[in-house]
């Protein structure tokens, strides 16, 4: 590893550890799907890219003429979006004032010309939010999908040739309905310090958010085989030959610029695979909407992913607060099975928040032989 590099991922896991995300303005979000699978890690021939995790397989699709979008910049990019999403509980964002005050905002450097940061950005900014998702879950009980647009609309104003200047209207994204939804119900908190910190790579990128959501749930010791790490991690690298070894060794090297940043991670090399072991959190947070009726006055327009009356929406601080009464857990995985009992048993508590707290409680107790 590159001692100039190692010392400034020291330095950035320093000053995390001196000041929490939340205190120091840094605490954003990321849509759980993209912290489970990735977009393509390097320029990706074809208008479509494949990517599984397990049973889940995700799509991406784009316009002919526009491309796949791939790298650092578009995962910086969704961050940005998810976290501005949660913060204003809005499906329609600004983009800035000027193209380089954005781009000063994600982090990245203004470099013009044909190769420069500022092309790049403007060109992956086109590709992301052109971009279509298709995902597919397949076991064999159940055969399932769900498609969205990352936008439904957007207007870049800006002009690489003029980053500085004010145009006379407004960059914007309007975020594909389906997406706000999965973004406001369910996104992972992260430290943009790491992201920014870890830009150079978009596999530390998302090795980083991977972890970080893994570790909100995980009970008990689990090692991943590395050929499983590779459909998730590793599309740049053949299945074959000297690929899985390649991918191997790329994604240990990775992993140690993590834990610079997320030294409390235990995870290492085991006999057939990586190895992980519950750990705190890198970031304890959970989502407090800026307004919490303009949340709901979106969201209760968009269809939800499975059916519940309207009096079992679940507040904010609630997940919260679940979390403490059952850690470890999934929280989300929990209200689901709350909510599959709660259909069998026929009849709706009096008070929800209270109820899914008090079956989180009851998960989370030691079974007696």
């Amino acid at each position: 590893m590159n001692h100039n590099r190692s010392d400034k991922l020291v330095f950035e896991a320093l000053a995390m550890e001196a000041e929490q995300a939340k205190q120091a303005g840094a605490l954003g979000y990321l849509a759980r799907v993209f912290t489970q699978i990735g977009l393509p890690h390097s320029a990706v021939t074809g208008s479509q890219f494949v990517r599984r995790n397990g049973n889940l397989a995700l799509t991406i699709s784009a316009m002919s003429d526009v491309g796949l979008p791939f790298g650092a910049i578009p995962r910086l990019l969704l961050s940005w979006v998810t976290t501005e999403a949660v913060r204003t509980g809005s499906p329609i964002l600004e983009l800035g004032p000027t193209l380089s005050a954005f781009m000063a905002e994600l982090g990245l450097a203004r470099q013009g010309g044909k190769r420069g940061d500022i092309t790049r950005f403007r060109n992956q900014t086109v590709r992301l939010f052109s971009s279509a998702i298709s995902l597919r879950y397949s076991d064999k009980a159940l055969d399932a999908g769900l498609g969205f647009n990352l936008a439904d609309e957007y207007s870049l104003w800006w002009s690489p040739k003029s980053p500085d200047q004010l145009p006379l209207w407004k960059s914007t994204v309007t975020l594909g309905s389906k997406f706000f939804q999965e973004i406001i119900e369910r996104p992972v908190p992260i430290d943009l310090r790491a992201l920014k910190a870890l830009k150079r790579s978009p596999m530390a990128l998302d090795i980083y958010c991977w972890l970080t959501h893994r570790m909100f749930y995980l009970q008990k010791p689990v090692e991943i085989p590395w050929p499983l790490l590779q459909l998730q991690f590793g599309a740049d690298y053949a299945l074959e030959g000297q690929g899985p070894r390649d991918f191997k060794k790329k994604f240990l090297h990775q992993l140690k610029n993590v834990c610079l940043i997320y030294p409390e991670a235990h995870v290492g090399e085991g006999e057939r695979g990586l190895a992980l072991k519950p750990s705190p959190p890198h970031v304890v947070a959970l989502p407090e909407p800026k307004k919490p009726a303009e949340r709901w006055r979106y969201a209760a327009a968009l269809p939800a992913p499975a059916p519940a009356p309207a009096a079992l929406l679940l507040k904010a601080a609630t997940y919260e607060k679940a979390r403490q009464a059952a850690p470890g857990f999934d929280v989300y995985a929990l209200e689901r099975d709350w909510r599959d009992w709660i259909d069998k048993k026929g009849e709706q508590p009096k008070n929800p928040d209270s109820a899914f707290i008090g079956f989180c409680r009851r998960k989370a107790q030691p079974k007696t032989a």
